[in-house]
């Protein structure tokens, strides 16, 4: 069943792509024309790579994996943050930390002293400081958490990286290719696609564009994780009958053993009784 269909991306103006004179010839297999100098995306491609990336994107969700949305463009930073946090997935919509992937443990420093300030704030460690401290620390803190709030809970590098504007956010992409982590983009006329692992050939600069395809990618993330969670609930059920089944063996074997007791104790007995019989009947030596 196809997530997009051509008309939905066709009243969201995802084929309409850069000037003629910006084209990287890269995109060529995906314009469909050119009208008055603007060459048009061919809609029927880009919705069976809309259709691929969700799939893919819905395997990863599946595996308990995260993937991690990149935007920085004022028009879809909005909606990027409101989708990514939607299906609990860590995102970037402010400027790209250079290094963010490939020096990764230096991030995960900096999210960590956020954690550290909130917890002396709240403990009153800092209520001895001057208000100028007070203030300093604040901001501080307030920086951080502009940056870095979005990937707070993102404790390990991702397993893929979602882009809007792949020419735009080119260091995350070099990061993420430098390092083997698959990148799914929107990648418009002006941009080069062998970059990318996944290519959604659309429009990257409108809001609706941006908007219709992370619907139908979030839609298949967030079907991952409720499959995800199906399947956890499953093995959890599978594994409370095992125990209850196992449990029911051992009692059966215990009141099976019970039930035989008195009969091995009354064959012991006769045992013992006709050793006893045999022993008298036999004479003495003279």
């Amino acid at each position: 069943m196809s997530r997009t269909n051509f008309d939905m991306l066709l009243e969201a103006g995802c084929h309409f792509g850069h000037l003629k004179r910006k084209w990287n010839p890269a995109m060529a297999p995906y314009i469909f024309m050119e009208r008055n100098g603007i060459h048009i995306i061919d809609l029927h491609k880009t919705v069976a790579k809309v259709d691929e990336a969700a799939e893919a994107l819905k395997q990863i969700a599946k595996s308990g994996k995260k993937i991690l949305f990149v935007a920085t463009k004022k028009q879809s930073k909005d909606v990027v943050a409101e989708k990514a946090a939607g299906v609990n997935m860590p995102y970037v919509i402010e400027r790209w930390p250079g290094g963010m992937l490939t020096n990764f443990p230096t991030i995960r420093k900096a999210v960590k002293k956020m954690a550290n300030i909130d917890k002396l704030m709240n403990d009153g460690t800092y209520s001895n400081l001057s208000k100028r401290e007070i203030l300093q620390i604040s901001r501080q803190r307030a920086k951080l958490e502009k940056n870095l709030g979005s990937i707070a809970d993102l404790t390990r590098l991702p397993s893929a990286l979602f882009v809007v504007d792949v020419l735009k956010e080119s260091i995350a992409v070099k990061e993420a290719r430098r390092l083997g982590i698959p990148v799914f983009g929107i990648v418009d006329t002006n941009s080069d696609p062998n970059n990318v692992d996944f290519v959604i050939p659309a429009n990257d600069d409108a809001k609706d564009s941006v908007e219709v395809i992370l619907n139908a990618c979030c839609g298949a993330i967030s079907e991952g994780l409720e499959e995800r969670k199906a399947e956890k609930a499953d093995e959890k059920a599978a594994s409370e009958q095992a125990e209850l089944a196992d449990g029911e063996v051992k009692k059966t074997r215990v009141r099976k053993a019970r039930k035989d007791a008195p009969k091995a104790e009354v064959a012991e007995e006769t045992t013992e009784a006709v050793a006893e019989t045999s022993e008298k009947e036999i004479p003495a030596e003279a």
